[in-house]
């Protein structure tokens, strides 16, 4: 504080004293309890949450609770071609057109081919045809819209980097903005210089990490080959994921994808789809129907169909 002294003209003695003014509590300078307060009031008043997500499909957010959140690592499993990368993939899309900032990281395809897959979903057109240019009109004229509609919204698509899971993590890092990234499938982070169920596991912690360190989303899809064939239940468990546990212990959500067409040819509907929520660190498990258009790699939420 100022102190001063001086006599008034009467001839009383005074002191003045002026008080610093006090510390300026900024929102930042919160205690996290209240900061979290502040959060859920907003949610009640309409606001959206600035940590989650949603992924596009209606039905998986509401049992993720509005989504996925910066910090989670999400998994997605099933077995070779049940479509773990379309789907992956369309979350990207939907994300992206919905403003939020979404990379997607392929480790099995150029980006080319990752560009006509999304052709291939958003314009409801065949990637046979797409690589032939054999559409029709009708085919042709959606496939350009969905070009025109894309132009400023769509993720970034890139190349898993070679090196590994470090590489990988500066990938991210250098990525402006980054809300959502997507590495599809985790498999491209393992090097193969030792045990490759030891990499994976190094793989997933390190995912999980990266996720919490650049407050980011991460969504990992993972090959689950080899699934007994002769099990009562078929459909993917959280035992299945393997890497010695770490995607049991690291991951916050665990989906599996089961298409019983897949499991058990000639019986069930086609296309029909069940997307297991295996593990929610935050919620409930259970299933969300969904249904796979084979011919276009897109799937559509049962409940809230056509978006």
């Amino acid at each position: 504080m100022l102190a001063g002294s001086g006599r008034s003209p009467v001839g009383y003695e005074f002191r003045l004293i002026i008080p610093f003014p006090g510390p300026v509590l900024r929102q930042t300078d919160l205690p996290p309890l209240s900061q979290l307060v502040k959060r859920v009031d907003a949610a009640a008043d309409g606001t959206a949450s600035g940590d989650t997500f949603a992924t596009g499909y209606a039905s998986v957010d509401k049992w993720l609770g509005g989504g996925i959140r910066r910090g989670d690592l999400v998994l997605i499993g099933g077995e070779v071609g049940v479509g773990k990368s379309a789907l992956a993939l369309a979350m990207a899309l939907r994300m992206a057109q919905a403003g939020i900032n979404s990379a997607f990281f392929t480790g099995e395809m150029s980006v080319e081919r990752v560009m006509e897959r999304v052709l291939a979903i958003e314009g409801r057109s065949k990637i046979d045809d797409i690589r032939r240019g054999a559409l029709d009109e009708f085919a042709r004229a959606a496939v350009g819209a969905t070009a025109v509609r894309l132009r400023d919204g769509a993720p970034i698509i890139e190349v898993v980097p070679p090196g590994g899971i470090d590489t990988f993590r500066d990938a991210v890092r250098r990525t402006l903005d980054l809300q959502v990234a997507f590495v599809d499938p985790v498999q491209a982070l393992v090097l193969g210089a030792r045990d490759h169920a030891e990499e994976l596991a190094v793989a997933v912690r390190a995912l999980k990490a990266l996720a919490v360190d650049a407050g980011v989303a991460l969504v990992a899809t993972v090959d689950l080959p080899g699934l007994p064939a002769m099990r009562p239940d078929p459909r993917p468990a959280l035992g299945d994921f393997g890497a010695l546990g770490a995607a049991k212990q690291a991951a916050d959500v665990v989906l599996g994808i089961y298409r019983e067409e897949m499991a058990n040819p000639g019986t069930g509907v086609e296309g029909a789809t069940e997307l297991l929520v295996l593990k929610n660190r935050n919620g409930v498990t259970g299933y969300v129907d969904l249904y796979f258009y084979k011919q276009w790699l897109r799937f559509e939420d049962m409940l809230d169909p056509d978006q």
